[in-house]
């Protein structure tokens, strides 16, 4: 298989952090429209060009027979490139074992050739010495060691000679494998290819004929999406009425728009698992990228979540008391939420503002800036004190008149 070099440009990172949710968005709100869902030709070559490997844009246009289809030839590959690892690993292990036995035999051979005279000399010098003399003691210590060293030799050029018969074997054995099993996942691939784009041709088709069944069919699985609608519209109506308004609306629409960034993670993890596992080329950004990513989303939608009464509290006490007791609880523990979000704003501007100033970068090869990071602390401290102040003043407001704040005239629109 061929290997991937793409690397994630750090402009086409950011402009893929502000373009996509704006889009996802508009998509989101014409789906929430009254008019009838139909399946969608630009949806559907998003979906091929992203998971067609897959068949995911069979799934799509409920064409689930075509669409299983490309699961076998897409675990096959897997299951090659697994075999083609194992092989390269043995390969590898083996290859430098006979580069050692090579270089053992070729150093100890020489050296064992010269034995016979080498030690022929020491013998001579040995006769020609004074019997108990210094100098004959000192020339059998010699040839002790001299035959000490030379069966080390011998030892050492038999075991290499052995490991270099067994790993060359190996080694060959280990090199078929690889190629064999790389001929397999390339097949395989470029049989899926040819599946993508038979079906690149075929999708305007495809989509029309999953319009036309839409419309003959009782779409009972359109419920979920009516949820999903629901769900926004019960969000959308904490949004409170008055100036306060103008702060929920900047908590509501920055949380939805970050919240879009998960469907880039969904992408780029993909992209992740395929380019590791199907072209042995792992990436050093994917995930890097998302889990800064996921750091900022969750500062971002601190103030969406406090809006929508999502944070995690515990409401044995809480929940039973009346609107005005709820305010007047409310307005008593604000002060520690002030405390917390005073010092994440303060923390967050010395990180961001040092961070800029240094020029602060990742510490590995793709060598992301981290100023934007840390001014995310900032963005999502402010807009956590401004849904604070809204919050209070609309606790202060409850507590003088005992009914809970109501939502604006348009809080129910998208």
């Amino acid at each position: 298989m061929p290997s991937l070099t793409f690397v994630l440009p750090h402009w086409l990172y950011w402009a893929m952090l502000v373009v996509f949710p704006v889009v996802a968005m508009v998509l989101a709100r014409r789906g929430r429209s009254d008019g009838p869902r139909l399946y969608s030709l630009p949806l559907a070559y998003f979906v091929l060009v992203t998971g067609g490997m897959l068949g995911l844009h069979r799934f799509y246009l409920k064409s689930i027979w075509w669409g299983l289809l490309f699961l076998p030839l897409f675990f096959v590959i897997l299951f090659a490139n697994a075999h083609q690892r194992d092989a390269r690993s043995a390969y590898s292990d083996a290859a430098n074992i006979v580069r050692v036995s090579k270089g053992t035999i070729e150093r100890e051979e020489p050296r064992l050739a010269e034995a016979d005279q080498t030690l022929a000399a020491l013998r001579s010098e040995i006769e020609a010495a004074e019997e108990g003399s210094f100098t004959k003691r000192a020339a059998e210590r010699r040839l002790q060691r001299e035959e000490r060293r030379l069966e080390s030799s011998r030892q050492r050029l038999e075991a290499s000679r052995s490991d270099l018969l067994e790993q060359q074997a190996i080694a060959d054995t280990a090199g078929a494998d690889r190629a064999f099993w790389e001929t397999v996942a390339f097949v395989t691939f470029l049989l899926i290819l040819a599946l993508v784009a038979l079906d690149a041709v075929l999708l305007p088709f495809l989509v029309r004929r999953a319009n036309r069944d839409l419309h003959s069919a009782d779409r009972t699985d359109e419920e979920p999406l009516a949820k999903l609608s629901g769900e926004f519209v019960k969000d959308r109506a904490n949004v409170s009425s008055g100036w306060t308004g103008w702060i929920d609306r900047l908590s509501f629409y920055s949380g939805e728009f970050v919240s879009y960034w998960a469907v880039i993670a969904v992408f780029v993890y993909y992209y992740e698992v395929v380019a590791r596992y199907v072209f042995n080329s792992p990436t050093n950004w994917a995930h890097e990228g998302m889990y800064l990513m996921f750091g900022m989303q969750y500062l971002i939608m601190g103030a969406y979540a406090m809006l929508t009464e999502s944070h995690v509290r515990v409401d044995i006490f809480y929940a039973p008391l009346s609107p005005r007791r709820k305010a007047l609880a409310d307005i008593l523990t604000s002060v520690f939420f002030f405390i917390f979000a005073g010092v994440l704003l303060v923390t967050g501007w010395i990180f961001a503002a040092d961070a800029t100033r240094v020029s602060e970068v990742s510490f590995t090869d793709w060598q992301l800036a981290y100023w934007p990071f840390k001014w995310a602390i900032v963005v999502g401290a402010l807009l956590l004190v401004l849904q604070g102040v809204a919050k209070l003043a609309q606790d202060f407001r409850t507590l003088a008149s005992g009914v809970p704040g109501t939502p604006g005239p348009s809080s129910g629109k998208a």
